[in-house]
């Protein structure tokens, strides 16, 4: 493991960067801002090929809302209304996106400076979250580790708190396999029949929809930009994909085949223990340098605005639990 200087908040904070490399050639470098994974390096044909959308610097993080490679948290993805109940006590949170509330708020995890612990092949970092961080309840003590594995990219999430609470974490990064400028034509299978549905706002209604045999089913192999602007509620919605497929009714034991993606050469699978994935198609990515529709995000997670669905696999951790995520992106050719 190797790290260097990454630069330094405005109050004058060092971050560091951590950089990891396996025995296949695999290397990851992850930041303590955010605890993002900042670039991603993958033997592919006969080349190495940075497969994720990164900054080899911190100052363009700082100005940067699209949390790219950051760990999305203390809640990822969309809470509606920006507000929830939680044994009977309603908790509102600051709004950032509309009105509702994205990705843990305007402050959220993507946004601090994690502290790193390397240890051997593995960088470890952690973060304290008080009590009313961004509005949420309970005192939590956050740790992600990421880890090089052979030809796969494993990161492990965990944490604690000191009363009862929400949590949900995913990591936010953006994959483009192929270096091209769109990510259109990468090749996409999910093997999963059933959507969390949305509202217009991106918020889901509570339904859990069979979509077999429409734009949003990838249980057949089919490339992404084959029916991205075909009349779909859901796809008219988000301006693209931006859905939860549901993988599981709770979290799995083991992590288990939640995505598979291929392009130039390169096929990317994609496991975790959570019952979600979130698909995104880079719909609001803009501008230079990363483009709309230039890469995909595949996170693993719980559905979008479960603490307001009582149906949906619960989020809540309570004091004396302990909660462990594991997600991995293996690559190989294809």
């Amino acid at each position: 493991m190797k790290s260097h200087l990454f630069g330094h908040m405005s109050d004058g904070t060092a971050v560091q960067a951590f950089s990891l490399r396996s025995s296949t050639g695999l290397s990851a470098t992850i930041a303590q801002y955010g605890a993002r994974i900042t670039e991603l390096l993958v033997p592919a044909a006969g080349e190495t090929r940075n497969v994720t959308l990164g900054f080899d610097r911190l100052e363009p993080y700082l100005s940067d809302s699209r949390h790219l490679g950051a760990v999305a948290g203390r809640y990822a993805n969309r809470i509606g209304g920006a507000r929830f109940t939680l044994d009977g006590r309603e908790h509102r949170l600051p709004a950032n996106d509309g009105r509702n509330t994205l990705h843990g708020g305007p402050g959220g995890f993507a946004y601090r400076v994690w502290q790193a612990e390397p240890d051997g092949e593995t960088i470890r970092l952690t973060l304290h979250s008080p009590d009313g961080d961004q509005g949420f309840p309970g005192a939590l003590d956050a740790v992600v580790e990421y880890r090089l594995n052979g030809d796969a990219l494993v990161i492990d999430y965990a944490a604690t708190a000191n009363a009862p609470t929400v949590l949900n974490l995913t990591n936010h990064a953006y994959f483009n396999l192929s270096g091209e400028a769109s990510v259109l034509n990468h090749v996409l299978h999910i093997p999963s029949s059933r959507i969390t549905a949305l509202d217009a706002e991106l918020i889901p209604t509570g339904e859990i929809r069979d979509i077999a045999g429409t734009p949003l089913d990838f249980r057949t192999p089919t490339a992404i930009g084959a029916r991205i602007d075909q009349p779909n509620d859901q796809l008219q919605f988000g301006g693209g994909y931006d859905l939860n497929y549901v993988l599981a009714d709770a979290p799995r034991a083991a992590p288990a085949l939640a995505a598979t993606l291929s392009a130039g050469g390169l096929v990317m699978a994609m496991l975790t223990t959570e019952p979600g994935l979130q698909f995104y198609s880079g719909n609001f990515l803009s501008g230079v340098p990363f483009a709309r529709r230039s890469a995909v995000c595949l996170q693993g997670q719980h559905y979008t605005d479960s603490l307001n669905h009582p149906a949906f696999p619960t989020t809540v951790l309570r004091p004396g639990e302990r909660f462990a995520s594991r997600t991995l992106y293996r690559f190989g050719a294809g």
